[in-house]
């Protein structure tokens, strides 16, 4: 059996366990030994974090090739049609190449917890918030592609990864599971840089 925690990561928390200017990190929220993020969530983002204590197992989580859906509720400046998201869900073209098709729509402001320090919006300039699906982890792929059609992204949650969810977890806390490890496992690995001390 894996460990799997699940950890709603709060705004500006590096999705690493160290830090050499200082920063707030993972190490603040999870003092389980041993486990290790699967795939990165920005500095600047929030939302669902998956960890785990098996080495194949987090690189299937993280793993581009996998195509495990990833799900984000995205505050973007602007007040766009569905039409306007077409872009995205025929598959974007980013500097780094093409985008996988996304499922993307509109959604009406979810109930969720204040951001400190909160996003700065323009009183002459609406925003809107979408549900948007991708199946792969580029850095900074979602704010890059909603800019890409003139959205820039203002806040984003990571809501889902796979069959994982934030359900009702607060911004620092987190929840254990046990899940049957991948057949063919491989010895447990760290990332560079990432490991417990």
């Amino acid at each position: 059996m894996a460990k799997i925690i699940l950890l709603n990561k709060p705004f500006n928390v590096l999705c690493q366990f160290t830090d050499k200017e200082g920063r707030s990190t993972l190490a603040d929220f999870v003092d389980t030994p041993g486990v290790y993020p699967a795939g990165r969530l920005d500095y600047d983002s929030e939302g669902l974090v998956v960890l785990t204590d098996d080495g194949q197992l987090q690189h299937q989580i993280s793993h581009a090739d996998t195509k495990r859906n990833k799900t984000y509720w995205v505050q973007v400046e602007g007040k766009p049609t569905n039409t306007d998201l077409e872009p995205l869900r025929k598959g974007i073209e980013l500097k780094d190449g093409l985008c996988r098709p996304a499922k993307v729509g509109l959604i009406t402001e979810p109930k969720i917890w204040p951001r400190t320090p909160p996003v700065r919006e323009r009183a002459s300039i609406p925003t809107q918030w979408l549900e948007l699906t991708i199946s792969e982890g580029r850095n900074r792929q979602v704010r890059r592609m909603t800019a890409a059609i003139g959205l820039p992204t203002l806040r984003l949650i990571r809501t889902k990864v796979g069959d994982w969810s934030l359900e009702s977890l607060s911004p620092g806390q987190s929840r254990q599971l046990m899940v049957h490890a991948p057949v063919n496992k491989r010895s447990k690995r760290s990332t560079r840089g990432n490991r417990r001390l």
